[in-house]
């Protein structure tokens, strides 16, 4: 059997042969067989992956059984949906739900732009030594524990000896305990990301912006145009695929909200404002020992964010021509 491929432009048909399983059995062996380095180099990811990414997957049954750690995942009795509708009945899991929602959008909205700001930025300094320092206080806070950095938040925001209370104080304001306020916490939170990972974000965008044709420039230089015109019509369109690449890795992770940092700023004075669905599932599952209505809320999780980034690819490829896949 053959196919027909038929190419309109030349009108030439040519005839691909169809392989048979033993053929293409025969060319993965040789193709394995030629680039084995290549496969052993990967072979422990591979093994990673599966160990801690897909063999878990088998522990995803708990959210519709009625677990016991004494009958295990196969003993324990089938109860179908009844944890998803305890879920969505219950108070705490919609609040953790709406927080999560309003603290990854606001993070989307403010914290996503921030690193091509900074690419653009630093691509417009002159001066090399200037780029450089500038280039590592701002990459700094990326390597810094989130305990170190939730600390610094802690002692930076506190209401006797904090640095922000103090400089109120010069202005007459009486000290505000910042981290006990639950209207507080969400700026304070996305203000945090922002610092710690914006600037470490800025290296995708920077290394885009490396990749850009300097004739372009060359060609604008000579046209008359100004480097705020060269940015707005070569250096940002160049680098568009990689900013809606990035934006679509955004948008699946968009449920995802830093739990160590959460963790360790929220409190119950701020849980109305603080608790998200992965502090939801650390509570019901570690602390109160409802493993299968915590694997419940993190199937949702899941699940959810497959659908955000299944939506974001499909519409980015539709408008841009741009997609992961």
């Amino acid at each position: 059997m053959a196919i027909v491929d038929k190419e309109s432009s030349a009108g030439i048909e040519k005839v691909v042969p169809k392989l048979t399983l033993s053929q293409r059995l025969d060319r993965i062996y040789l193709h394995l067989r030629r680039e084995w380095q290549i496969y052993a180099m990967l072979a422990p990811l591979i093994i990673w992956f599966l160990m801690f990414n897909y063999r878990p997957m088998y522990g995803l049954q708990i959210a519709f059984k009625d677990y016991s750690v004494f009958l295990g995942i196969d003993g324990s009795p089938w109860v179908g949906f009844e944890h998803f509708q305890t879920l969505f009945q219950s108070d705490q899991f919609v609040r953790a739900f709406k927080n999560t929602i309003i603290i990854s959008l606001l993070s989307l909205f403010i914290g996503f732009p921030m690193p091509i700001i900074l690419a653009l930025m630093f691509n417009e300094i002159l001066n090399e030594a200037y780029k450089r320092t500038a280039q590592t206080i701002v990459y700094l806070p990326h390597f810094i524990s989130s305990v170190i950095i939730a600390g610094i938040i802690i002692t930076a925001f506190s209401p006797s000896a904090g640095i922000v209370n103090t400089v109120l104080g010069w202005f007459g304001v009486e000290p505000i305990y910042f981290l006990t306020k639950p209207e507080w916490f969400r700026p304070i939170f996305i203000g945090t990301g922002i610092w710690q990972e914006a600037g470490f974000q800025s290296i995708v965008f920077l290394a885009a912006i490396a990749g850009v044709n300097p004739s372009l420039y060359e060609s604008a230089v000579v046209d008359g145009a100004n480097r705020w015109q060269m940015m707005w019509k070569i250096t940002i369109p160049c680098i568009l695929p990689t900013i809606i690449i990035m934006l679509i890795i955004r948008i699946g992770n968009l449920l995802e909200v830093s739990f160590e940092m959460i963790i360790l700023l929220y409190q119950p004075a701020t849980y109305q404002t603080a608790d998200v669905i992965n502090t939801f599932i650390y509570r019901q599952g570690l602390i109160g020992g409802q493993y299968d209505v915590a694997a419940a809320a993190g199937l949702f999780n899941a699940v959810m964010a497959f659908c955000l980034v299944m939506s974001a690819n499909a519409i980015a490829k539709r408008v841009s021509k741009t997609s992961l896949w």
